[in-house]
């Protein structure tokens, strides 16, 4: 069994305001930033070689939809497992997973990495089933946020959607609403004639996020092969360098 170092080395590719916040936040979770990877330095994943991660055991990946891929693929050239933040590359992600498992690598990626966010998920799963055994209520997921996020609907609403549709029986909407500053807010309503059921997560601020992710990266040094935020949240035991999951 792998032992994890009291300060883990890690990578930190991005550096708008999500890579930010994991820096600012890295020490308190007994990590060292040891190298970080501007995307414009970075075309393609071209940035991304054991030489410019400087030794970091996981990288933290917050890009764009567009540069996800390829960062995640020179990560597992480079034999570093890699956290992934970025969401909107959906279509893609068969692809890249079945490229890290071929090189041996690692990933952990999720659309939302706030712990909160994820009982949220539990939690309206159960509602949904119950709802399921009731009559004449529509069910309809809201997401709103900042007027920069590139993809609608947002990771969040759509791992939700996966949930809900599934425990409901039925294809869920979306309404993707996109204004202001706003760091992420995600509705899911049951509608009635007479009454309505409103479960809400609500972001404060996006360090929930980085917190997550550093969270992840801690779990999945030394670990080989795909994973998501729920081995995170039902198995924190120090990683087993045995232990794969393709």
């Amino acid at each position: 069994m792998a032992e994890q170092p009291a300060s883990l080395p890690i990578a930190i590719i991005g550096t708008g305001r999500m890579g930010a916040a994991v820096a600012a936040l890295a020490r308190s979770h007994g990590c060292e930033v040891v190298a970080t990877i501007p995307s414009r330095d970075n075309a393609g994943g071209a940035g991304i070689t054991r030489e410019s991660l400087r030794g970091a055991r996981v990288a933290i990946e917050f890009t764009v939809p567009a540069s996800a891929p390829d960062n995640v693929r020179a990560c597992a050239r480079a034999g570093c497992p890699v956290v992934v933040g970025t969401t909107g590359w959906h279509e893609q992600r068969a692809a890249v997973e079945r490229d890290v498992v071929a090189a041996g690598g690692a990933m952990l990626a999720a659309g939302n990495f706030s712990i909160g966010a994820n009982i949220f998920f539990a939690a309206a799963r159960d509602a949904a089933a119950r709802f399921a055994m009731a009559n004449g209520f529509d069910a309809h997921i809201v997401e709103t946020h900042h007027a920069k996020k590139l993809d609608a609907p947002s990771g969040t609403a759509l791992t939700l959607k996966h949930g809900v549709d599934s425990a409901l029986g039925r294809d869920v909407p979306i309404t993707s609403i996109r204004v202001g500053s706003v760091p992420g807010t995600h509705e899911l309503l049951f509608d009635g004639a007479f009454e309505q059921v409103r479960l809400v997560h609500d972001v404060r601020d996006r360090r929930v996020f980085a917190d997550g992710a550093l969270i992840a990266a801690r779990w999945l040094a030394g670990r080989r092969g795909i994973y998501s935020i729920d081995d995170v949240l039902g198995a924190r035991q120090a990683p087993d360098s045995s232990t794969e999951r393709a």
